[in-house]
């Protein structure tokens, strides 16, 4: 069968208004936000409104046998999203309603296409917050953040998407619905199919509707930003502070080359001759947040640091846009940004920063670190540009020497930013064979024809 003849039923089944097929509109859907990868086209783009037509889109691909790439806002940063081998792109962004806020029982209900920064605000007139706070909450959707188990700036204290997941609708390659899950508190019914495809990033089975756990927003927070003149300092008052039995909400870390970065394209008054800054959030009842800021600034004047509190909102506002600007203002140096996502145990943190200098200096490259520092997850970032194929192959061999570092240090390769093709080929080198074979098994099962995100996390 040709591929206008399944064009051809998508447009039938989903209405020409759910169908795009036009060169210039595909060529948007051809890549996400990972940078040096190869960009193909979709075939076609199909934008499904529920979770029927997103059954009528995977039967329709089976019978003429076309690849489905899942897609939200494309913000990921593994790859993804990106069709290899052509296909259909099944974007959820119209698939965007809270279905459902059950402040009772501390959950909502919501499809993929919802942006995360949308449920926070539906929530919050109910004293409630969604934790899970990627750097593109804004622009990310919720079917994005779950495929890719993302993250965030309240990692440490909160966790990250997974913790957050309770119930589950997914669409199965062989066209069925399977729901698994649900609102209750405990439920140990099986295996823990949730989990399964929280972080699959697509190569499962098509997310279409989601429960969440909600938690009471924190009555009072207090915001700091600390500055040292050593890593090493900056690394010692990161274990300091939780050997206090303090977890903050947010522990950002920032090096020097971020730092003068960020000062520069967001002017919020950072200290540009800082070797590292922290930045620190406690949250929860006044006292306990005034007892906890006040161990975090003995803690920070211990190690040599020097430590500033946000006097009112908009210091506040302005410490966490600095944090948040630190991918934008670097990627305005060069064309090209790599971004990566080495985690740590975060008694290793130091260690982590120091080697990634010296990566730096060995292949000769601008790399700027940012990233969690309470739960060990560094974004060394790679300023460069692609059209440079020398510098490209020095950018190659120190993206393998951060993650070989990573691992040494009994690290990951991914702390939340999902392994997609990006990071495929590095994944033997944490799971080993065995564990490879334990992928492969479970996509064959659940996807035997291929369809599912092909190329991506493990091929059949």
């Amino acid at each position: 069968m040709s591929k206008q003849q399944a064009i051809e039923a998508l447009e039938k089944a989903l209405g020409k208004e759910n169908v795009i097929t036009k060169h210039e509109d595909l060529v948007t859907y051809s890549f996400d936000a990972t940078p040096d990868l190869p960009n193909p086209l979709p075939d076609v783009v199909v934008t499904p409104t529920c979770t029927e037509d997103v059954v009528k889109v995977v039967n329709i691909a089976r019978e003429h046998k076309m690849p489905i790439y899942p897609r939200g806002s494309g913000t990921n940063l593994s790859g993804g999203t990106i069709p290899l081998e052509g296909g259909i792109v099944l974007s959820t962004l119209k698939m965007n309603k809270i279905l459902e806020i059950d402040a009772d029982n501390l959950v909502a209900v919501v499809q993929p296409g919802v942006i995360i920064q949308d449920l926070n605000n539906a929530v919050a007139p109910h004293g409630l917050i969604y934790p899970p706070d990627p750097g593109t909450v804004s622009t990310a959707t919720m079917g994005g953040s779950v495929s890719e188990c993302s993250g965030g700036l309240r990692g440490l204290k909160y966790g990250v998407t997974k913790h957050y997941v309770m119930g589950l609708e997914v669409v199965l390659a062989d066209g069925q619905v399977a729901r698994f899950g649900g609102k209750t508190v405990k439920n140990v019914t099986a295996y823990d199919l949730v989990k399964l495809f929280t972080g699959a990033e697509g190569t499962l089975g098509i997310i279409t509707e989601i429960i969440v756990r909600l938690i009471p927003a924190p009555e009072a927070r207090a915001s700091m930003l600390a500055t040292f003149d050593k890593l090493e300092d900056a690394g010692n008052a990161i274990k300091g502070i939780i050997a206090n039995k303090v977890i903050p909400a947010t522990l950002e870390i920032m090096d020097q080359a971020t730092i003068r970065t960020v000062e520069n394209f967001a002017k919020v008054g950072l200290p540009t001759d800082a070797r590292a800054i922290l930045l620190i959030e406690v949250d929860g009842i006044p006292e306990v947040v005034e007892k906890e800021a006040e161990k975090v600034v003995n803690v920070v004047k211990e190690n040599n640091g020097k430590i500033k509190k946000a006097k009112d909102d908009k210091e506040r506002e302005d410490l966490w846009a600095a944090r948040r600007a630190a991918l934008p203002a670097l990627a305005q140096l060069k064309p090209t940004t790599v971004l990566e996502d080495a985690t740590v145990p975060r008694s290793k943190i130091t260690e982590m920063l120091v080697a990634i200098e010296e990566i730096a200096q060995k292949y000769n490259l601008n790399i700027g670190t940012f990233g969690h520092a309470g739960d060990g997850n560094l974004h060394p970032t790679i300023l460069t540009d692609a059209r440079d194929k020398e510098e490209m192959e020095r950018v190659h061999k120190a993206v393998d020497d951060i993650f070989k570092k990573a691992l040494e240090l009994g690290g990951t390769l991914s702390g939340e930013h999902g392994i997609g093709m990006a990071k495929a080929r590095f994944l033997k080198w944490e799971l080993g064979e065995s564990g490879i074979d334990v992928l492969r098994k479970i996509k064959n099962a659940l996807d035997p024809e291929g369809i599912l995100n092909p190329g991506k996390m493990v091929s059949n």
